[in-house]
């Protein structure tokens, strides 16, 4: 099946009937048409603002509804950010990725926000923001700072949506994603499995990301970290070989994407984790914090990937940002961008 080809509700439950040793086969092979087997993409994401979010996501300790004892922090400053970009750096990630606890950027921030990715990019890392929804206008800004992926999580299916979030509508997610394409930014977004939700659940969610004009060219697969305080510290645990699945089918749905392995994989072992990498997953977070929640720390990641053959990824990124700067360059030069910078967001 190419990318052009959308997929139904069928064909996506026929993935999910499959039995797991023939679809970890068929994954694999999809896996080894467009990547390098041996290769690991690897990111670190920072909490640039935590806590006192207005959101009402039944998951996230970060929810001002919630009593889970974690403490809000201001936006933090340009310099600490770039000062964990450089770590992160030194520790071998590829990708800087920063996220706000809010439901949106305010005018006010975008200045802040600008500057970081700025100071990213100078440092010849990759970067990212997940800022909650976004406006046409503040996308373009965030474009013409530089920006590389912008990442918002469809979460599940739409059946299931309201089930999990009632503050913010699921059209109104497709429609941030949408404004990032249209900016030229690439697209971020996955999904949480192990919120209560069934298979045709798990299947929706994968359907909706696959069937978009363009899919993610990142695809992060999380594992509900349960968080005492929120209203699904309770839920039963995914199962693993369930989980791997569910990879396994992202990568055959999605054969261009990286696929990450996200949040949960401090509740994996070695030997599920080195599974999800058979199933197709060739993306990783590194480093001991994930926003809020733990994350193994560097390294034992780095064990890990020795006893797989596995390598951090390496790209010219360097060079791909000085084609972003001359192309920052001629839009400066076109007969409207003083109005667009003068404009009211």
């Amino acid at each position: 099946m190419n990318q052009t080809e959308r997929w139904s509700a069928a064909q996506t439950q026929a993935l999910f009937d499959t039995p797991l040793l023939e679809l970890l086969f068929t994954a694999q092979q999809v896996h080894r048409e467009h990547f390098d087997p041996q290769q690991i993409q690897v990111s670190t994401l920072l909490s640039i603002k935590t806590g006192n979010c207005p959101e009402d996501c039944k998951y996230c300790p970060q929810s001002a509804r919630y009593k889970t004892g974690l403490a809000s922090e201001a936006l933090m400053t340009v310099e600490q950010v770039l000062e964990s970009a450089r770590q992160a750096k030194a520790a071998g990630s590829q990708r800087f990725c920063m996220g706000a606890a809010w439901k949106n950027p305010h005018a006010r921030d975008l200045p802040y926000l600008e500057q970081m990715i700025r100071g990213v990019k100078a440092l010849g890392m990759e970067s990212c923001m997940t800022l909650g929804s976004l406006t046409p206008f503040q996308a373009e800004r965030l474009k013409q700072a530089g920006l590389d992926y912008y990442n918002h999580n469809l979460d599940t299916s739409p059946e299931y949506y309201d089930k999990i979030i009632t503050t913010r509508r699921y059209q109104e997610r497709l429609d941030t994603l949408n404004y990032v394409r249209q900016a030229g930014i690439k697209v971020c977004s996955g999904g949480i499995l192990g919120l209560g939700e069934s298979v045709t659940d798990r299947g929706g969610l994968l359907r909706q990301l696959a069937n978009m004009p363009e899919p993610p060219e990142s695809v992060p697969i999380n594992m509900l970290v349960k968080v005492a305080g929120t209203p699904l510290d309770n839920v039963p645990d995914i199962d693993p070989f369930e989980f791997i699945r569910t990879i396994a089918i992202a990568r055959i749905m999605m054969p261009r994407a990286y696929v990450r392995l996200s949040a949960g994989r401090e509740q994996m072992n070695e030997q599920t984790q080195a599974m999800c990498f058979m199933a197709g997953a060739n993306a990783i977070f590194y480093g001991c914090k994930l926003l809020t929640t733990p994350n193994p720390e560097q390294n034992s990641d780095l064990k890990l990937f020795h006893k797989l053959g596995l390598n951090p990824e390496k790209r010219q990124i360097e060079q791909t940002y000085s084609e972003q700067l001359v192309h920052i360059a001629k839009r400066i030069h076109e007969p409207d961008t003083e109005h667009y910078y003068n404009a009211a967001p």
